[in-house]
């Protein structure tokens, strides 16, 4: 199981398969490298990297929940290239992970080959952020997979045609199974970090998503999503025309990412930076 070790002495998990273009999966808040199984497949032409965030998944929880913040995972995802040997790498983020990545491309934008951004813009929809604190770092209701699958098929109504299989695969990604119940893949403290920061004035990310100018970008917006407002990626569009842009139809927040529209906007990416 492959780790590298931060330079304040976190050890972070990660995957590393494949030859090609090296692109930088990077997930949601409270998600970890399994965010990108369903698309992994149809990444075969590229180098696929992915990291578990500090507190999250198989990476080391951080003493100080306040390092849970913006800045300090994008100084980690910059230490895992430089732990690869990598001078630049694309990426592929994922809600936060795609805040991640405008970040980047503000501040080490000469280490970005492309961003690819799944469901996330430079403005938040507040409703989005409503329902994620809803949830955010308290243990599940559910006392098995199955009771959690069936959760998420009932309440989860952005999201259409979509079978509980995939939501049992959804369940055992996102929650162990203990003699208790079902636990969060992640440490609880990350709600502390996310209050704290929501407190403070909300900054004005135009200017970082403004950074991507030269690189090439795709945006893939879930049909239903409560986080990314259509009139957001309308903004977007008129400032980058070129963006490469996806709906994927029957989606909230966030797709999946192997669906047929999702697929296509990223192999157009990929194309993009060869």
């Amino acid at each position: 199981m492959p780790k590298f070790e931060t330079t304040d002495g976190l050890s972070l998990h990660y995957t590393d398969e494949g030859d090609g273009v090296p692109v930088l999966c990077l997930a949601g808040l409270t998600r970890t490298t399994r965010d990108f199984d369903y698309v992994a497949p149809h990444l075969s032409s590229v180098r696929v990297i992915r990291m578990d965030y500090r507190g999250r998944g198989k990476s080391d929880w951080d003493q100080n929940w306040r390092n849970y913040n913006l800045g300090v995972e994008g100084r980690d995802a910059i230490e895992l290239l430089d732990h690869l040997a990598l001078d630049k790498a694309a990426i592929l983020g994922t809600s936060r992970g795609g805040l991640l990545a405008m970040g980047l491309a503000f501040g080490a934008k000469e280490r970005l080959l492309g961003v690819a951004l799944n469901d996330i813009g430079p403005e938040i929809d507040p409703k989005g952020l409503e329902f994620i604190m809803g949830y955010l770092g308290k243990r599940p209701v559910a006392k098995s997979h199955l009771e959690a699958a069936q959760a998420m098929e009932r309440g989860l109504t952005g999201f259409k045609d979509v079978p509980l299989s995939r939501w049992m695969e959804e369940a055992v990604k996102h929650y162990d199974k203990s003699e208790r119940g079902l636990s969060i893949t992640y440490d609880p403290k990350l709600r502390d970090a996310v209050e704290e920061q929501g407190a403070q004035a909300a900054p004005d990310l135009w200017p970082f998503f403004d950074a991507l100018e030269g690189l090439p970008v795709a945006c893939i917006r879930g049909e239903n999503s409560d986080l990314l407002a259509p009139k957001t990626l309308d903004e977007m569009m008129r400032r980058r025309p070129d963006m490469i842009t996806a709906t994927a139809v029957g989606r909230g927040h966030i797709p999946f990412l192997d669906e047929p529209e999702a697929v296509a906007a990223l192999q157009n990416w990929i194309e993009a930076m060869k």
